[in-house]
């Protein structure tokens, strides 16, 4: 597992979902469940993305059972999170709404663009910046080396894109919450959280603004058979003045994205933060097209 701006963006030379394009609702919700030894400080990033509030038929309210005490607050990235204390035995976290989307794949940046860093606006600099998963120092070699050549613009994004898609093999068991992009490059293994960490890294090596981003994704528009519900992971990248939508782990255009929270990588937004023991005991997602 690892979470709208005004543009979105995609790596458009993949063929797209074949479908009719207009607008769709999508019932979408998860739910956790715990078992804590102990009374335990958590923080939960769960919700929709304030971007995509005005998009919702009703509210997607974070359920806590047992009921105990929330407060909640924007992070600095401006996503919504939810604190609370819960009380030791089984816990469980859910929510569940109904969001209207254009059902566009995810849209396409201009073809030739070059931000030079000395231009970037100042809260876009942060995302040019190493961070906890992505080593841009350990990498920058690497990339230039591998993406020297390519066109500035969507034509180098691409190429990363491509690159980390065959480099990475996906294994769901092979998932590691401390994998960090160096090490998802030498081992060439992974989960979603792994390719968009490597795509960030290699983006920034190359003076690419990128920010990690974590949501729903179901399976609109793809041909079955489906994989059991969870959480994606995928990227957006500053181009012409404009953050947009690259999925290296898919590789492709895909429908009813839903963004729930962005920040420089994973450690950023960690769906579930946990300040004590605890044991996953359950887990489900979905994000099904309504109709």
């Amino acid at each position: 597992m690892s979470g709208r701006p005004a543009r979105n963006a995609d790596p458009v030379p993949h063929e797209r979902p074949s479908m009719h394009f207009s607008d769709i609702r999508i019932r979408l919700g998860c739910r956790f469940r715990f078992d804590l030894p102990q009374p335990t400080p958590m923080i939960a990033l769960l919700n929709v993305h304030f971007s995509r509030v005005s998009d919702l038929e009703h509210p997607d309210h974070l359920v806590v059972s047992p009921s105990v005490p929330v407060s909640a607050y924007r992070d600095g990235f401006g996503n919504w999170c939810t604190r609370f204390t819960a009380q030791p035995g089984e816990l469980v976290l859910s929510t569940e709404t109904v969001i209207a989307d254009r059902g566009m794949p995810d849209a396409a940046p201009p073809e030739i663009c070059n931000d030079r860093v000395e231009t970037l606006p100042d809260d876009v600099i942060v995302f040019l910046i190493g961070s906890r998963y992505c080593e841009t120092d350990m990498l920058s070699d690497t990339a230039w080396g591998l993406f020297e050549k390519t066109r500035p613009g969507r034509e180098r994004v691409q190429a990363i894109c491509d690159y980390v898609h065959g480099h990475i093999r996906f294994d769901y068991l092979a998932a590691r919450a401390s994998r960090s992009a160096a090490q998802a490059h030498a081992e060439g293994v992974g989960v979603c959280r792994d390719y968009a960490h490597l795509a960030i890294a290699f983006c920034r090596c190359m003076n690419i603004p990128a920010r990690y981003c974590t949501g729903y994704l179901g399976d609109i528009g793809m041909p079955p058979p489906y994989p059991p519900g969870d959480f994606a992971a995928w990227m957006e990248v500053w181009l012409d003045g404009s953050w947009w939508t690259f999925d290296p782990r898919n590789n492709m255009p895909r429908i009813g994205r839903v963004l729930v929270a962005r920040g420089r990588d994973a450690a950023d937004v960690p769906l579930v933060h946990s300040f004590g023991a605890n044991t996953l005991t359950g887990f489900d997602v979905w994000c099904d097209q309504i109709g």
